[in-house]
């Protein structure tokens, strides 16, 4: 029985249609992957991605007569981005690998749809939707898949984890989205036996996927059969069940106290040991960046200052998320948490200047006397400019007579 895409908003994207028509339509483009699979499961679409049988260089050029512009973005791949007014849309020409070593592979274009499919990690992903008539081709049961809930691999497992080792995770990933039964045995198994092969991968494109693991709604259960499973052992040791048991408290600190969900970097803090020196390791062998690291640091360091406190130093989102991680009773959490939603960071109502005036000559004094007042001030949880006037009258007169 053939299937058909459903309509949604995206695919009336301004100069879609248009895009479509001048690379041949149905005969030569097809949507594919997330666009189709999201549509069937009635889910918002980010991103439109499309196979064609163009190569490379003849896509460009029919993006270009159809008069938008044509970028390269993963040319090496045979990918174009063609940037319509509203939207971008990813072009890739059909592809078949001619070898893998696990990180990259080489690929020859191809003009038959089923080879592109094969080279897909899971059936899910392997849909394609005529772009004109709508009509679904499904090469490896991926509808089917899509109705029970399952996430499985095309073809064997294990050969699909040998040529990317990065789908081990994504396999967790996906599951984690779109699995609602018990995971596909074949393809657990195959995660399991080959969880080392993750080694072999860049700390980069490990940490990108963790991190998208740990951004989901609900990460919980996935995580826990990753560490159940060993999935972790060979990349990241000190997650275990015991931070599993720290994630469902954060998780269920976020609902209860309204706290944005989705901070990745949080998450992961939670599946740690608090060590400020571990945050550091750990963020340079992830080849975090430096705002990244001094978040996961921050998070990670034991400190217990009052919250206000520690916000003026590391900033409002990083302390909700030390008090949400904190061994703090619900009590206490329930009120630093309100208090720090309802701060605004305060401006210091003095300066070198002011200290000038009230007789204080220019110098290295000014910057000291600057500085104690503003600690006390901060210390004190940011009193008034009265306040501030009288400690600094009084540091001035214990620095003139010394």
């Amino acid at each position: 029985m053939s299937v058909s895409l459903p309509d949604q908003a995206w695919r009336h994207q301004d100069g879609l249609s248009d895009l479509i028509k001048s690379l041949g339509g149905d005969e030569m483009i097809r949507f594919v992957g997330g666009c189709v699979r999201d549509t069937l499961l009635n889910l918002p679409v980010n991103d439109i991605d499309c196979a064609t049988r163009h190569h490379p260089e003849k896509t460009i050029d029919l993006i270009k007569s159809a008069g938008f512009k044509a970028i390269p973005t993963g040319i090496e791949h045979g990918t174009i981005t063609a940037l319509l007014p509203s939207c971008a849309v990813e072009i890739t020409s059909l592809r078949q690998d001619v070898s893998t070593d696990g990180r990259h592979a080489t690929i020859a274009y191809s003009d038959n749809w089923e080879d592109d499919a094969k080279r897909r990690d899971f059936t899910i992903n392997a849909l394609y939707a005529e772009a004109e008539s709508s009509r679904i081709h499904d090469y490896f049961g991926g509808l089917a898949d899509l109705e029970k809930h399952s996430v499985r691999f095309i073809g064997n497992p294990e050969t699909r984890i040998a040529e990317d080792h990065l789908r081990i995770l994504r396999y967790f990933r996906f599951y984690a989205r779109f699995g609602q039964a018990t995971p596909d045995a074949t393809a657990l198994a195959a995660c399991i036996k080959r969880a080392n092969d993750l080694m072999a991968l860049s700390r980069e494109r490990i940490a990108s996927e963790v991190l998208k693991i740990l951004a989901l709604p609900n990460p919980l259960a996935v995580i826990t059969l990753m560490i159940e499973s060993g999935i972790f052992k060979p990349i990241l040791p000190e997650i275990t069940i015991e931070g599993a048991n720290h994630l469902q408290r954060l998780l269920e600190r976020e609902k209860a106290y309204d706290v944005s969900g989705g901070d990745a970097l949080m998450r992961l803090a939670a599946l740690l040991p608090e060590e400020a020196d571990l945050a550091r390791s750990l963020a340079q062998r992830l080849r975090f960046s430096k705002e990244q690291k001094k978040y996961l640091i921050a998070l990670l360091t034991q400190e217990d200052e009052k919250p206000l406190v520690l916000a003026w130093a590391i900033g409002k989102q990083a302390t909700m998320a030390r008090i949400l991680l904190s061994d703090r009773n619900e009590d206490t959490v329930k009120t630093a948490i309100a208090a720090l939603k309802a701060w605004e960071r305060p401006v210091f109502p003095l300066k070198g200047g002011d200290l000038i005036a009230k007789g204080l000559i220019a110098g290295p004094v000014v910057a000291a006397v600057l500085q104690n007042v503003q600690k006390q001030w901060v210390d004190a949880e940011f009193p008034n400019s009265d306040w501030v006037q009288e400690k600094a009258d009084s540091a001035i007169a214990e620095a003139k007579a010394q």
